[in-house]
């Protein structure tokens, strides 16, 4: 699942994602392999310590983030948090969180981006495009497989953002210019 809904109401969607499945396996299979190095050899007590460590660190490295996005429009903002255990490791609990604020006004758009993953195949994730040509990831990560899921979550953000309206009013303004412009074209 690309993302789960936390709450929804008129004026507040929050959205929360954890490491996937894929993710959570992968540090037990990692942290399997260092078990099994320590265990079967017959070095002494700080290489199994070595071998054991090691392995946490590679499999903990690739752990997928934990994120969350706030959708407010009482304040007119979006939060977008992403909370990475390896950081959190490295810095000695003073890192590994990272927020960005937007506000809801520069938004102008919510697509779906495909996203080539290596060695898995094809993922999908939700963008954000801003009115100052930035484009901004909703999670950090894309989720393999189906395309439903990001689609639908698209969708949710759309409607409840009211950007299916904001882009039905433009495009009937842009046709109505467009058709202002060819009457004033036969006129002359």
């Amino acid at each position: 699942m690309y993302m789960q809904v936390e709450s929804h109401t008129g004026t507040l969607l929050h959205l929360k994602r954890s490491p996937s499945i894929r993710s959570w396996s992968l540090l037990v299979g990692i942290g399997s392999v260092g078990l099994a190095a320590a265990y079967y050899s017959t070095d002494s007590f700080a290489w199994k310590l070595f071998y054991v460590a090691g392995c946490l660190f590679v499999a903990i490295q690739n752990l997928e983030d934990w994120e969350e996005a706030i959708f407010d429009k009482k304040d007119g903002k979006v939060i977008l948090k992403t909370f990475n255990l390896y950081k959190k490791l490295l810095t000695l609990c003073k890192g590994g969180q990272e927020q960005a604020v937007v506000p809801l006004s520069e938004i102008r758009d919510v697509s779906v981006e495909e996203e080539k993953v290596r060695y898995f195949g094809k993922g999908y994730l939700i963008v954000l495009r801003l009115l100052t040509g930035i484009s901004h990831p909703l999670t950090q990560s894309a989720v393999l497989g189906g395309r439903s899921d990001v689609e639908a979550m698209a969708r949710l953000l759309t409607s409840f953002l009211e950007l299916d309206l904001a882009g039905f009013h433009s495009r009937i303004m842009e046709e109505s210019s467009d058709s202002e412009e060819t009457l004033d074209k036969d006129d002359e």
